[in-house]
């Protein structure tokens, strides 16, 4: 298959179609960290995470045969991990448990009443992004945590940039909202 993206993974693609599984590993090695910090922070949950982030690179290697190049394999992956985060995220009903969740495991025994200097924000952004729909949380993760442009957020999501733009700019407006008026 010609390599119409300039992506870097074309020659560990080609020998994981061919059978080879140290090519995939090779791959999963490359884009774990990637994967799983994505994977973490539209869940807020370490577990959670571990699961979607595994997940996605055992959907990405059975599909493999249909991944067409189009894209970099790169921005194939994030959109495995997306959709799987936003579906994981309809099925999770109780978001409150997960917020709770996630502040029990980084009290780690109790010690949230009195956080290091700085974190006691950082609680309150995650749980404010935790608090927004899946697909402005989605945005708001590639765009500003990730890094990817508008353009290449949208091909991950599968929207517009126009999408993409509105959602990221629907989703600053709310947290600065709620890191101004609430407190959590």
């Amino acid at each position: 298959m010609e390599n119409r993206t300039g992506d870097p993974d074309e020659a560990l693609l080609t020998q994981s179609r061919n059978g080879d599984p140290a090519a995939f590993e090779s791959l999963i090695r490359k884009h774990q960290r990637m994967i799983h910090s994505l994977t973490y922070r539209m869940t807020g949950s370490l577990a959670d995470a571990d699961d979607l982030a595994q997940e996605t690179f055992l959907r990405a290697y059975r599909q493999l045969g249909s991944y067409r190049a189009v894209s970099k394999f790169s921005t194939w992956l994030y959109r495995i991990a997306i959709n799987l985060c936003l579906n994981w995220r309809q099925r999770e009903k109780l978001r409150v448990e997960v917020h709770a969740n996630w502040a029990e495991m980084q009290s780690g025994a109790g010690a949230w009443e009195s956080p290091p200097a700085g974190s006691e924000l950082n609680g309150r952004l995650h749980a404010a992004l935790l608090k927004l729909p899946g697909k402005q949380r989605a945005a708001i993760m590639l765009t500003i945590y990730d890094g990817l442009n508008h353009a290449e957020a949208a091909e991950v999501l599968g929207c517009s940039e126009t999408t993409v733009s509105w959602r990221v700019f629907v989703a600053r407006r709310k947290v600065k909202g709620w890191l101004t008026h609430e407190r959590f």
